[in-house]
């Protein structure tokens, strides 16, 4: 079996592998002014993942691709997109601000779950699954039961999901993006290139749904980014089985 996570050899000039060793919402009573509401409906949102760094020279191709989804009648409504920055090419001289060890070890997590050895930007991943960008929908179709996210202006995350058939164990996962970025890279593969970048995700938390009769619940802070200089964020939040990656569900939008 191939790696899970792929490079879209079509699309990009090469690749680069490293080895592995309708709901209302139940807070509507105590909404407050500047608090923000996002729900998904109950068709499914798919989740486009990009696994990117600014020191691979094949990556700005894709990153280019996903940073074209901001002006997409579908974005929000039928996709959520997200660039994990993977931090195991910033041995090559660039050290891209955007990576982290936990993104890596997301692409990691997937490619193991696929039996696979290998990791390579730049990789997608929809909903769970090997795609290409250019050879298939953004968004399958699908019911996958109504996700909605209230962003307060206490900050913080108020998180129902309605699956619509009962489920067990669940967890809610919020990403806070950034976008408009350019960075201007002096070293490494990418050396003088500027490069833009959008729908990078800043910060990332997992938390427990509580089950409850038809929904499940959760409330916590909205995770706080480091990386301060975005032009425009969004939150995005995407619901999963315990212990799995792949979403059921997905919901996302711009922040104020």
């Amino acid at each position: 079996m191939r790696a899970f996570l792929f490079c879209g050899g079509i699309l990009y000039r090469r690749c680069r592998s490293v080895r592995l060793g309708a709901v209302a919402l139940g807070w509507a009573a105590v909404a407050h002014s500047a608090e923000q509401s996002f729900s998904s409906g109950n068709h499914r949102v798919a989740l486009i993942e990009l696994f990117s760094s600014e020191g691979c020279s094949s990556c700005p191709p894709a990153e280019r691709w996903l940073g074209e989804l901001r002006s997409a009648p579908g974005l929000w409504r039928d996709f959520v997109p997200v660039a994990f920055h993977v931090d195991y090419w910033n041995r090559l001289g660039w050290p891209d601000r955007f990576s982290t060890r936990e993104f890596t070890e997301r692409q990691y997590a997937w490619a193991k779950s696929a039996g696979s050895a290998s990791v390579y930007t730049p990789c997608f991943v929809r909903d769970g699954a090997e795609w290409r960008p250019q050879n298939g929908p953004l968004a399958p179709g699908g019911v996958a039961g109504v996700l909605n996210l209230v962003v307060g202006d206490d900050g913080v995350c108020r998180v129902e999901f309605y699956p619509g058939d009962r489920e067990a164990s669940l967890d809610v996962h919020v990403a806070v993006l950034g976008g408009g970025f350019l960075s201007n890279v002096t070293a490494g593969e990418n050396r003088g290139a500027k490069l833009p970048q959008e729908f990078v995700a800043l910060a990332l938390v997992d938390h427990a749904l509580a089950a409850g009769a038809a929904t499940h619940r959760a409330e916590f802070p909205l995770p706080q980014a480091q990386i301060t200089d975005a032009a425009r964020r969004a939150v995005v939040a995407w619901v999963t089985r315990r212990g799995e990656l792949s979403p059921l569900q997905a919901v996302g939008g711009w922040l104020k």
